[in-house]
C-alpha cells in the first residue's frame, strides 16, 4: 500500500482538470533517489528540459518551505516546497512567470522495496496556460514524467554502482 499525496484544497484532483500520475520500481535505495530530488545541482542530469535551478532561500538542497525559479521546458517557473518528509515524500507547488494563476502541485512518494524502492509521482494543474499547452499536445506532461523517472531510475543505478 502506497502513501498518499496530502494536496492542498484547492489543487486536489477532483478540482484540477489536469491530473496525472507516474510509478516505477527502481534498483535504488531510497536514500540515493532523495539525494538527487533534493538537489537542485542534479536535476539537469535526469529531469528532461531543466536549463536551471535557482534556490532562492540561501539553501544548497530543497528542504520544507524551500522557494525556487527554474526553467522546465522553456517555462520560467516560481515554485516551494510544501511537502517535505524525508526519504519519504516531496512535493512543490507553484506557476509559471507568464501565468501566474495557472498552477501546479508536484508531489514524490517514495517507499522501500525488497530492490530498492518504489517512485510515484503525481501532479495537478490548473489554469489556462497548462490546459492550452495540454490541448496542444494531449500527453505531453504524462509522457514527461514517465521520462523523468526513467532517467531519474538510469543515474540514480548508475550513482550507486559507481560507488561500489
Amino acid at each position: 500500500m502506497h502513501e498518499t499525496v496530502k494536496w492542498p484544497d484547492e489543487m486536489k484532483p477532483s478540482r484540477s482538470p489536469i491530473h496525472f500520475t507516474n510509478e516505477l520500481d527502481v534498483a535504488a535505495s531510497v536514500e540515493t533517489i532523495w539525494s538527487l530530488l533534493t538537489d537542485p545541482a542534479a536535476w539537469s542530469s535526469f529531469y528532461p528540459g531543466v536549463q536551471r535551478v535557482q534556490l532562492l532561500d540561501g539553501h544548497t538542497r530543497l528542504c520544507a518551505g524551500t522557494r525556487f525559479e527554474t526553467n522546465l521546458a522553456g517555462q520560467d517557473v516560481y515554485a516551494s516546497v510544501q511537502e517535505f518528509e524525508p526519504m519519504t515524500r516531496i512535493a512543490w507547488g507553484g506557476y509559471p512567470k507568464v501565468a501566474e494563476h495557472s498552477r501546479a502541485y508536484h508531489a514524490w512518494i517514495i517507499t522501500p522495496t525488497t530492490t530498492g524502492c518504489h517512485l510515484w509521482t503525481e501532479e495537478t494543474m490548473q489554469g489556462r496556460h497548462w490546459i492550452d499547452l495540454a490541448r496542444q499536445a494531449p500527453d505531453v506532461f504524462w509522457l514527461a514524467h514517465e521520462k523523468l523517472l526513467k532517467d531519474l531510475a538510469e543515474v540514480a543505478v548508475g550513482r550507486e554502482k559507481s560507488q561500489n
